[in-house]
């Protein structure tokens, strides 16, 4: 079977990705699927920059408003539903166009990753879990040390998270999670596609950042923040722990001004901004498309579909 086309279009937050997204699949006949992690959710709209019905401008979006907050996402979850969503576009004759800036939920997709070793068997993870609680952080982190040198050297000690799945990997598979995921790295993936990264100078992406949130206060971030609290959903859930959202915690708790929440959303904005660009530049195959040097949309749009063309993944 010949390989399905694939276009991403990802790049750092506010980076001007949905505008483009638009005018790609108008111009290839392309259908969307967000690699988002928070625009699953539904009720979240503000804070997640989602896209809403009336801007879609007639293209059809996919995995984007489908969730309830306390419903489980993750990595395996997207990866099945972004399958799934592709096959449904490609036996139309559509073109997927993957969007959004969750680079692991990317590569995932990209590369076929298989999570099949995480069985429902937690049992050895809670005992991990005991263990950092008891012993602190540093005993475990000194037992994948002894097994896996190589993640041990990656993984910082207080990422326990990080640790515990690298612990676990082993345990399951008696493999090294490092020579899994190199192993991974050198995997083809069964897709033609094409890998744009959309950026920009830093600080212009920084003050694009910036006066995001300020309009999204404008808009009623922090109402939409108070309404979730209010129905129900706990600041513990995986979506509320969200950028956006977990900044106005403290605030509704009396803890912190207004403006410190606000001043640390945009800061932790900025970093997240930062690591995105920092994944995607370790990522293989990746075209940078760097604002500064177009002209306009239009000017980034003709390259990207001249690519395209090139790679046999489009043709007028």
């Amino acid at each position: 079977m010949d390989r399905w086309p694939l276009v991403i279009l990802t790049g750092p937050t506010a980076a001007g990705k949905t505008s483009l997204s638009l005018s790609l699949a108008k111009r290839i006949g392309g259908e969307i699927i967000s690699a988002d992690s928070m625009q699953i959710y539904k009720k979240m709209d503000i804070g997640t920059a989602k896209i809403m019905p009336e801007e879609m401008q007639g293209i059809r979006h996919h995995l984007v408003d489908v969730l309830m907050p306390d419903e489980e996402f993750n990595v395996v979850v997207f990866q099945k539903m972004a399958r799934a969503a592709m096959e449904d576009i490609i036996s139309r004759g559509k073109i997927p166009i993957v969007v959004g800036g969750t680079g692991f939920y990317i590569q995932a997709l990209l590369n076929d990753i298989d999570f099949t070793e995480n069985d429902s068997d937690m049992t050895f993870r809670h005992a991990c879990e005991a263990l950092a609680a008891s012993e602190g952080p540093e005993a475990l982190h000194g037992r994948l040390a002894q097994i896996d040198p190589e993640s041990a050297q990656k993984i910082h000690a207080n990422n326990v998270k990080r640790v515990i799945r690298a612990l676990e990997f082993f345990e399951k598979t008696g493999t090294k999670i490092s020579e899994h995921n190199e192993a991974q790295k050198q995997k083809l993936s069964p897709y033609n596609f094409a890998y744009f990264v959309l950026t920009m100078d830093r600080e212009v992406l920084y003050d694009r950042i910036n006066r995001r949130v300020d309009a999204m206060m404008a808009q009623g971030l922090l109402q939409e923040v108070r309404g979730l609290l209010d129905a129900g959903y706990s600041p513990e859930l995986v979506s509320m722990q969200g950028l956006g959202y977990k900044e106005f915690i403290p605030y509704f708790n009396g803890e912190i001004s207004l403006e410190d929440a606000v001043y640390t959303l945009k800061r932790d904005t900025r970093h997240f901004a930062k690591r995105q660009l920092t994944w995607f530049g370790r990522e293989r195959e990746v075209i940078w498309l760097n604002k500064q040097q177009f002209e306009n949309e239009e000017a980034i749009l003709e390259h990207i579909l001249n690519l395209l063309k090139e790679r046999g993944i489009y043709n007028e």
